[in-house]
């Protein structure tokens, strides 16, 4: 595959760019137009200042646990490919939605071991093999599958409780609010059950939600799914800084999981949060926001607009401030004329945990494009992904103000939306069986 050769900024040296790296394939496979995604933009780095390290090549044949004290697919090295589904529940039995939850644990450990769904040697010949085969022969390619539960799973519309959970449901999982400026389409939105499969071959990732959407079948059916390429938040030190199709960087100072104090405090749930749900304790809350990007009109600002939009430098990331992409951003320092350098309604402002009674989440979204609509524009943008310990303080209040008053506002719109609960781990040495082991979120049903 040829090289791309970066000419960076003046004075500094050329980087090497894998193709690969700068065109990503998504759905029919269109090229989309950079690597990244918006969610929160650039907030201030924790670090001083200092380049990010490089990024180590990942490893097609590494493999993450399905089983610990958390999920994997939180804290892991952010993969580069993503396949999400909704699903709604249609069975009205408790007993089958176990049953359901107890066979996805089962075939997800072992996919995420590079197994197929189920032993296809012991598969009768006269009935649909226990695996659909596509990803026969491939690596597993660090694949990770995260399970959580949406409000409508504990009661629905009308206030039913569905499976006898209404009593164990978190106080915190409620539906995110109507925000200024949301044209959310309900096919887009919500859901009972949802699965985020993260591998760095979309094959991997795809047979993952494919076999699981085929186990649950007459239990539960997908409402809806999105894929997703190119990273658009690093989770690991490890990892440099991706780019989003605003061609920004982005995530400059996300949680990463070296930052054990940080997840403590912004992303696990704790032993005293919700005595009502202690079931939640050592998981986490998900918020995904399907966000569209308007392409095209951003094509035609100008560089100078791009920038005071983002607050950031558009070549290295840089605040407009001064510095590096690690410095932390300056809203005080003004110009010439005496208006700060950072305008205090640009994307890094407002999502700056200054500003946000010190808020910080763990993002791990990522790139989409679903071909294009009926008048030739990309239907592109961002899956936005974010782990909280407290969705009602920090993404609410934020959202809120940037659906307001981000500059970033007229080239976004969120067209779906959805809040689940994260279940921990399965402990470590646990026994797993379709018929009798045990499951993700078996706390939930004790």
């Amino acid at each position: 595959m040829d090289d791309v050769v970066d000419t960076a900024e003046p004075g500094r040296e050329p980087r090497t760019l894998s193709r690969r790296s700068l065109l990503g394939l998504a759905g029919a496979g269109l090229a989309a137009v950079g690597l990244g995604g918006i969610g929160g933009y650039g907030v201030a780095d924790a670090r001083s200042s200092g380049a990010a390290p490089a990024t180590a090549a990942p490893s097609a044949t590494r493999t993450y646990p399905l089983t610990g004290a958390h999920q994997a697919g939180i804290v892991t090295p952010a993969q580069d490919r993503l396949h999400f589904a909704a699903f709604d529940v249609t069975s009205t039995s408790r007993t089958a939605l176990e049953s359901l939850l107890r066979r996805w644990t089962y075939a997800a450990d072992r996919m995420v071991r590079g197994l197929p769904a189920g032993d296809l040697t012991a598969s009768p010949y006269d009935a649909p093999p226990s695996d659909t085969g596509e990803a026969e022969g491939l690596p597993p390619s660090g694949l990770t599958i995260t399970f959580g539960f949406g409000p409508s799973l504990f009661a629905d519309a009308e206030g039913r409780d569905r499976f006898g959970l209404a009593q164990r449901r978190p106080a915190l999982l409620t539906d995110l609010p109507h925000f200024p400026g949301d044209t959310l389409d309900p096919a887009r939105t919500g859901g009972d059950l949802c699965i985020q499969a993260c591998a760095d071959d979309p094959q991997v990732a795809v047979h993952a939600v494919r076999n699981l959407s085929r186990i649950a079948f007459g239990t539960a059916a997908i409402r809806w799914s999105q894929l997703g390429y190119g990273r658009t938040s690093s989770t690991s030190t490890a990892q440099t800084t991706p780019r989003n199709l605003f061609g920004f960087k982005d995530g400059t100072a996300n949680i990463m999981a070296e930052e054990s104090a940080a997840l403590a405090e912004h992303v696990w749930v704790g032993a005293d949060d919700d005595p009502g749900a202690s079931w939640l304790a050592g998981g986490s809350y998900l918020v995904a926001r399907r966000i569209r990007m308007t392409i095209e009109t951003w094509d035609r600002a100008s560089l100078r607009e791009q920038e005071t939009l983002v607050g950031r430098t558009k070549a290295s990331g840089a605040p407009l401030s001064g510095g590096d992409e690690h410095t932390a951003p300056d809203f005080a320092l003004a110009g010439r004329g005496g208006a700060p350098l950072i305008d205090p309604a640009s994307h890094v402002a407002l999502a700056h945990p200054d500003r946000n009674d010190g808020a910080r989440m763990l993002r791990r979204g990522y790139n989409y494009t679903d071909g294009s609509d009926g008048l030739g524009r990309l239907d592109a943008g961002l899956f936005f992904l974010a782990f909280v310990r407290d969705p009602a303080r920090q993404y609410v209040p934020m959202q809120t103000a940037m659906a307001r008053n981000d500059l970033l506002v007229e080239y976004l719109r969120h067209t779906g939306s959805g809040l689940f609960a994260i279940p921990p781990g399965v402990p470590d040495g646990a026994r797993l069986s379709p018929t009798d082991g045990a499951f993700v979120g078996e706390q939930l049903f004790a």
